[in-house]
């Protein structure tokens, strides 16, 4: 492809991306393909010969269709434009500085102490290399691990533990199977909105304390996937004052970018963050805006990410790293190279200023509150718990009259209900995608919002198909219940 052909295919994709989001609102919103759909469309092996480039095109708009932020578009257009490698300042000195600045904008942004910043040469921030908090949190649980290990070198690797709740995201989980380490979760209540309080932590602490284990990290939460709940990280940080070995790491993937509003940095607990945590993270891909991936880890202490994680070979060895005059952000994550993904975020927050983020942020609340006042207005429906920021939790409740089976609860039938009211909405409707959840055995639905063009209209269409939905359903489950 020759300059003059590479012009003409650049404004191709453009109209073809801008085309596309002018008609998201009127396109399914789940693929409705089948598994094995692409593998049967494409051929089995490359072409021989070389292809026009408008067939290519024209088989990524039949085929493929992205799904990003046009700013973030526009980002990754350009970083794809210059090789950056990103395995050290020599390789890619805009790369680096350029994502050291965007950290700290990041930081301010929302709410980080100055501890955290890249400015002041101890923390700092950086974008996972592979791309998700999941990463993130394997990376702390290295570094933790290794800073544990260096203060009590008496230490097995088999006693050492993690801690998470029982409605950590997976990562944690995941954690512990890459790093061969046992994982223990501890169970939080319905009555404290499925966060963990700090009394919980310490019966835990004393228990496996008992048993001669070594919990080394701990990993809470604001914003929960399933419920939006919120760890008491303010008691959670008073009780590790009293073990200063562990590690405390704060995931807020989905929820951090929502303290970017002054309004709701009580709700994530941002003085105890700044006060408590070694390490936090957040997505700014979920809800900021940036188009995936953006996954951004802020550390106390850089030293600890470096003790863990460098490796140094003669041949990336440079006077500007040697003489200490450089980050190199190699060392910060598990990869080697890295992509140039702070330029997509510094064209966001360039193009919709702090002012303009907020007011994002600010709607995705007003819009889930005005669902949330739906629920709640309705007889058929419930909400599990508290509206957290741009979720809801909810479920339909039992239909009046309804007589329980012989060993059957409450609790059984609303979760056998609404099993058959997800089953029917995710059957009937193109036009909204529910994900269903688990709170403590209880079966119900998360409704979220986060998309930049969902109005209220979106809201109040999704409430009508699933009160359509949830009719259909409840009638037939009745109606199976009576033939048994």
């Amino acid at each position: 492809m020759d300059i003059e052909e590479f012009r003409k295919a650049g404004y191709q994709a453009i109209d073809r991306i801008c085309d596309y989001y002018a008609s998201l609102q009127n396109r399914p919103v789940v693929s409705q393909v089948q598994p094995g759909y692409l593998v049967d469309a494409l051929p089995a092996s490359p072409p021989e010969q070389a292809e026009d480039f408008d067939t290519i095109a024209d088989d990524f708009q039949k085929l493929i269709i992205p799904a990003c932020s046009l700013e973030g578009i526009l980002g990754d257009l350009y970083s794809s434009s210059v090789s950056n490698p990103g395995f050290n300042w020599l390789s890619s000195p805009a790369c680096t500085e350029l994502e050291q600045v965007v950290m700290d904008w990041c930081a301010k942004l929302i709410g980080l102490g100055d501890h955290f910043l890249n400015r002041n040469g101890i923390g700092g921030g950086v974008i996972q290399e592979q791309t998700t908090a999941s990463e993130a949190c394997i990376v702390v649980c290295v570094a933790a691990r290794a800073r544990y290990v260096r203060e009590n070198p008496d230490a097995k690797l088999e006693d050492l533990v993690i801690y998470t709740t029982t409605q950590t995201h997976s990562l944690g989980v995941k954690a512990g199977l890459v790093l061969g380490l046992e994982v223990r979760a501890l169970p939080v209540k319905p009555e404290y909105e499925y966060g963990l309080r700090g009394d919980a932590l310490r019966q835990a602490l004393k228990e496996d304390h008992a048993r001669g284990k070594r919990p080394f990290v701990f990993i809470g939460t604001v914003g929960t996937t399933s419920s939006g709940a919120v760890d008491n990280l303010e008691e959670i940080g008073q009780v590790l004052k009293e073990h200063p070995c562990i590690w405390l790491h704060v995931d807020s993937a989905w929820a951090g970018v929502a303290m970017a509003c002054p309004e709701y940095r009580e709700y994530g607990k941002l003085d105890a963050i700044n006060k408590y945590a070694e390490s936090y993270g957040t997505n700014f891909h979920k809800w900021g805006l940036v188009n995936f991936d953006a996954s951004m880890l802020w550390v106390k202490s850089r030293r600890n990410l470096t003790d863990a994680l460098d490796v140094t070979p003669e041949f990336l060895r440079t006077k500007q790293h040697d003489a200490g005059l450089v980050v190199d952000y190699r060392n910060w994550h598990l990869g080697l190279g890295r992509r140039f993904r702070s330029l997509k975020v510094w064209f966001v927050l360039r193009r919709y200023g702090v002012e303009g983020f907020r007011k994002h942020i600010r709607e995705g609340v007003a819009l889930n509150e005005h669902f949330a006042s739906l629920v709640r207005a309705s007889p058929d429906f419930e909400l599990v718990t508290t509206p957290s920021l741009a979720l809801s939790v909810f479920r339909l409740k039992l239909p009046s009259g309804v007589v329980l089976k012989e060993q059957e609860t409450t609790l059984s039938a609303l979760n056998d209900l609404n099993r058959a009211f997800h089953t029917r909405i995710s059957a009937e409707s193109d036009k909204i995608f529910l994900t269903q959840t688990m709170l403590n055995n209880t079966f119900c639905m998360r409704f979220a919002v986060g998309a930049q063009r969902t109005k209220r209209e979106h809201v109040d269409q999704a409430w009508q198909l699933i009160q359509a939905s949830a009719r259909t359903a409840r009638e037939d489950w009745l109606a199976k219940r009576t033939r048994a």
